[in-house]
């Protein structure tokens, strides 16, 4: 899971995960997270999901994303009829308008200074994207970025694992508390069967499907 096989999927428009839509889960459960009015959000592996749109226009956060393809980062923009401001900052593109920016770069060179301060996350896709070997580093550089351990509205999926080659990768809950439980409480908001509404996941031979979605909170 390199550079070069995302830049392809984004250039191919493989874009399986991208949702034209704001995420129901962020809709129903957002406005029950413990992020302050007006708290900056980090959106992790963004692409350019018109999430990071709605948490800015319709909730007021302002909102940092990071993601790797620079045409997503301008496809974002252009698709919300925003000229971005655009600057070169270390190891990353930083491009900025309406209360949203996007790093652009990779998410293994983001430090605390580039990303500033975080008062919520929002991490839709960004596990699932990743095979077991480089979620513990994803996790790892979480806790790094997030001394404060702000909350985190997390979304996996589930299935037999050797059923299908990922992306997207199944993510169980024993995972889940390894990487993120002596950090942060668990809580289960959602566990949905969506198997019956996969057809790709069918197709591949995939015999069951769920998602699963977290609210993380810091631990005392």
């Amino acid at each position: 899971m390199d550079r070069e096989f995302w830049l392809d999927r984004w250039k191919n428009n493989h874009l399986g995960w991208h949702l034209e839509k704001v995420n129901p889960h962020l809709l129903d459960f957002w406005p029950e997270m413990p992020v302050p009015e007006g708290g900056r959000v980090f959106v992790p592996l963004c692409g350019k999901t018109v999430d990071m749109h709605w948490l800015a226009t319709e909730r007021g956060h302002p909102v940092v994303g990071v993601e790797i393809s620079e045409q997503a980062c301008r496809e974002f923009f252009a698709e919300h009829g925003l000229e971005p401001e655009v600057a070169d900052e270390g190891a990353f593109r930083r491009f900025s308008a309406a209360g949203v920016t996007i790093l652009c770069g990779d998410f293994f060179d983001l430090d605390r200074a580039a990303l500033g301060p975080v008062d919520g996350v929002f991490d839709r896709a960004s596990f699932i994207a990743l095979p077991p070997e480089m979620r513990e580093r994803y996790a790892r550089a979480m806790h790094d970025l997030l001394p404060n351990r702000p909350p985190i509205l997390f979304w996996t999926l589930e299935y037999p694992q050797e059923e299908m080659n990922g992306p997207p990768f199944a993510v169980h809950e024993p995972e889940m508390q390894a990487l993120y439980g002596e950090a942060y409480e668990l809580e289960t908001l959602r566990l949905w069967d969506v198997w019956e509404e996969s057809p790709g996941f069918q197709e591949a031979g995939v015999t069951e499907l769920r998602e699963h979605v977290y609210r993380l909170t810091a631990r005392e």
